[in-house]
């Protein structure tokens, strides 16, 4: 069974025609799966909108945080909720469409993690960022990469695959709430000693991301640095 996990912050606009888009995908696939929205404190009709769609299915679930706590926290909530043999997790925009699911599932032969990437080669962008995003996006995987030792092109996409083991093992760890959680789940990946793909996806840019590129980013970095001190004790059992 597919575990999908879909975080959403004030989404009442879009999160209708994506769960549709979802649904109908996975009926044509004849997948097994579960559906499950996190809220993430919206202040719009988001819950009733995701509530309408999911009256009557017992495959589509929403959960509610209560607050805003952050994406990190909403995947969280949603993976630890979660009862598949693969969990995956995209946005609410759905920036990787998600007829890349069978490329995702296909890749997980072999491995525990699979991350979409945008910046391997083979990636499709539709719609790229603006210029000052791409360069803040490079400048900060640089970062990533230098710091902690891994050789990933991009952390930062929004679609990620886990087994489910890993992804028990991985989010009942995660302690980061907001934006920097991606870096912690694969840092933790490795040093539980999860093999970890990544994929090149079809992606394009939404002009309504949540990221704002200046306070999230120094938002982000200042996370990073905890990440060692948290995790400084995990090791494969």
């Amino acid at each position: 069974m597919i575990s999908i996990i879909i975080p959403a912050y004030n989404e009442e606009n879009r999160i209708g025609k994506t769960l549709l888009s979802v649904l109908d995908y996975l009926a044509a696939k004849r997948h097994d799966f579960e559906l499950i929205v996190v809220d993430d404190g919206s202040a719009d009709r988001t819950v009733q909108v995701v509530e309408g769609i999911a009256a009557g299915r017992s495959d589509v679930k929403v959960l509610r945080n209560g607050a805003n706590m952050g994406k990190g926290y909403s995947v969280r909530n949603g993976a630890l909720a979660s009862r598949g043999d693969v969990v995956f997790f995209t946005d609410a925009d759905l920036a990787t469409p998600i007829e890349e699911l069978e490329r995702f599932l296909a890749a997980m032969n072999g491995c525990d993690v699979v991350i979409g990437s945008r910046t391997m080669p083979g990636a499709k962008i539709e719609v790229a960022a603006p210029p000052h995003r791409e360069l803040l996006g490079r400048l900060f995987n640089l970062f990533v990469r230098l710091y902690f030792g891994i050789s990933f092109t991009d952390t930062q996409c929004g679609a990620k695959m886990f087994s489910g083991r890993a992804a028990r093992e991985i989010f009942s760890r995660q302690r980061l709430a907001r934006f920097a959680f991606d870096v912690e789940l694969l840092y933790l990946a490795r040093r539980l000693g999860f093999v970890v793909k990544e994929l090149p996806i079809h992606w394009f840019h939404s002009a309504d991301t949540r990221v704002r590129a200046l306070p999230d980013g120094l938002r982000m970095l200042a996370d990073l640095l905890l990440i060692r001190a948290l995790h400084r004790g995990v090791r494969p059992a």
